[in-house]
């Protein structure tokens, strides 16, 4: 059968079952099965049985649940609160003031939340009411809060870092430190547009804070320090090449759990609440990428891998090119689906032109992410947006109003990356001299 036709056909079957609410992860078995019964003569049943198995038993992944079990822990401790009374008296004098506490407080959580969603929650249920309290501006508030929460996708230990490495089969060590310096220019794009906004609008920003003592202001640093230090032991620990990703992981839920023990955040509710937490989001991205590695193998099985690959051959498109055309692609389909989603559905097609293209997988895994946070401050599946909708008095077209400037900085981001590729590939290319 012409492979166009199958083509057409999954990708219609897939849409349906998503329109219809199938689970993801479901739904990609349900079209890798079909791909494989219908337009091949191997048996479906043993194949899916042999990868699903194969799939779970991943030594990459066991890193996976241990983040997002640190994330859940240190979500319900008093950390958050301290960052923002840390962070405050140092940023106060920007312009901007406040606003820039929202951008380094999602930062720094996303170093060891290693989640977008989580970091908007946690971040947005402290900075909120301090900064209305304050008479801040609501589009500024809500904006740079859905824009910087985007880093807990790129930062590491990004959760999406781990599921990517995991379908590229590259490094996930190197990913990780790939993502420092992206992360690190985002938070200062997120600043210079806050500054440059301030500037514009000095009726719509409230005066500086009173400019605290020197001393005062250390001792209110002091409640960065327990955040600092765990970042410090879990990337550290990677970039010296102490420890694999997974025991950098161990190593920060144990730290984790020490800091909540600490601040008295350690109850039993509160622990038994991280560990189903992270239960929950570990199976659903598990059961989904189980999904996605047996229709990457049905995928082979139809050949449409290869003929798609030929198809844009055909059209001999410069590395530019194709990256401009991946980009539109995959904000269209952040639009309707989240990253892992997004992640886990394109990478057996991309990953060979991508390869053919010659653009390293690293760098691409960083681009990748870059892009795919878009998806969560674009409506109407923005899962950055549904929370802060759920956390504020505006509807979700109007969060996703105020959130495009920062959606707009993202896009800035990426062509600085495409522009200069040395931002994600410096580090980890010491990490190989080394």
């Amino acid at each position: 059968m012409d492979p166009n036709l199958v083509t057409l056909f999954l990708i219609g079957t897939m849409l349906v079952l998503l329109a219809l609410g199938i689970w993801v992860a479901l739904a990609l078995m349900i079209v890798g099965f079909l791909g494989i019964a219908l337009f091949s003569g191997a048996p479906a049943g043993a194949i899916m049985a042999t990868t699903i198995w194969g799939q779970s038993y991943s030594w990459a992944l066991t890193a996976l649940p241990l983040f997002i079990w640190m994330g859940e822990i240190l979500y319900r401790t008093s950390l958050a609160s301290n960052m923002f009374k840390g962070l405050a008296p140092w940023l106060s004098a920007l312009p901007g003031s406040l606003l820039h506490v929202n951008v380094a407080s999602c930062g720094l959580f996303a170093a060891v939340s290693g989640s977008s969603a989580a970091t908007t929650a946690t971040i947005g249920r402290i900075t909120i009411p301090e900064l209305e309290k304050r008479n801040y501006d609501q589009s500024m508030i809500v904006g740079s809060l859905a824009g910087s929460a985007t880093l807990g996708f790129l930062i590491p230990p990004s959760i999406i870092l781990i599921v990517y490495g995991v379908a590229a089969e590259v490094s996930i060590s190197r990913l990780f430190i790939a993502g420092v310096l992206p992360g690190l220019m985002l938070m200062l794009l997120f600043m210079g547009y806050i500054m440059a906004w301030s500037l514009f609008h000095p009726d719509r920003t409230p005066p500086p804070e009173p400019r605290m003592p020197i001393m005062e202001r250390i001792r209110a640093t002091a409640g960065l320090f327990p955040m600092l230090g765990l970042i410090v032991a879990v990337i550290g620990s990677i970039y010296a090449g102490f420890a694999t990703p997974t025991e950098a992981a161990a190593v920060g839920v144990v730290g984790a759990l020490i800091l909540s023990g600490l601040s008295g955040s350690l109850t039993r509710t509160s622990f038994i609440e991280s560990v189903a937490g992270a239960t929950r989001s570990s199976c659903m991205i598990t059961l989904i990428l189980a999904g996605a590695a047996f229709l990457s193998v049905a995928m082979g099985f139809t050949g449409i891998p290869r003929t798609l690959a030929a198809w844009v051959g055909s059209f001999d498109l410069s590395q530019a090119e194709l990256l401009l055309a991946l980009t539109l692609l995959f904000i269209v389909l952040g639009c309707f689906l989240d990253g892992i989603s997004i992640v886990v559905l394109t990478a057996s097609v991309i990953m060979p032109m991508v390869q053919a293209a010659g653009i390293d997988l690293i760098w691409f895994g960083v681009y990748l992410v870059v892009v795919i946070e878009m998806s969560q401050i674009t409506p109407p599946v923005g899962i950055n947006l549904f929370i802060l909708q759920a956390m504020t008095r505006h509807d979700l077209l109007t969060v996703a109003k105020m959130a495009f400037p920062f959606f707009l900085v993202l896009v800035l981001a990426t062509l600085l990356l495409i522009l200069f590729p040395q931002i994600a590939t410096f580090l980890p290319s010491l990490m190989t001299r080394g």
